[in-house]
């Protein structure tokens, strides 16, 4: 049989599903799509023979793998941060290739727009959860 996760152990009839951040959700969305990237850049970059191959395969490599491991990072505010640099990174990379100036300001806008439209979400999820924790105190009988 399959092991249970900690989750799973613990959980009891009734109990409420901890609500997940949309923000952490969006931010993730983008880093996984800009890991795709990186990998797609790096194979243009290195068929055009825009600098040594080991050190575009490399370097492109190490972009997409920081993508993935920041994912990781995003419950806490030095993935944010880290996410900001890494755009700052894809947008530099229009030096290597000119195309990435387009596609690394494209980044930077979906990655401030998760970011910030993510914020808003979450906070007006709490709101609706404060207002339904309200509403299910003044009528317990139709909750």
């Amino acid at each position: 049989m399959a092991k249970l996760t900690r989750a799973q152990r613990e959980w009891r009839p009734g109990m409420k599903k901890k609500q997940r951040s949309v923000k952490m959700m969006f931010a993730s969305t983008v880093l996984v799509c800009e890991a795709l990237l990186a990998i797609f850049i790096t194979l243009a970059a290195f068929g055009l023979k825009r600098a040594d191959p080991a050190v575009v395969l490399s370097m492109g490599g190490i972009l997409a793998l920081l993508c993935i491991l920041n994912c990781a990072l995003l419950g806490k505010k030095i993935g944010y941060i880290i996410g900001w640099a890494l755009q700052a990174v894809f947008f530099l990379c229009g030096f290597v290739l000119v195309d990435m100036f387009y596609l690394g300001s494209a980044f930077a806008l979906c990655w401030w727009y998760a970011v910030s439209k993510g914020e808003v979400i979450d906070q007006e999820n709490k709101q609706r959860a404060i207002a339904q924790a309200k509403w299910d105190e003044a009528h317990p009988e139709q909750a």
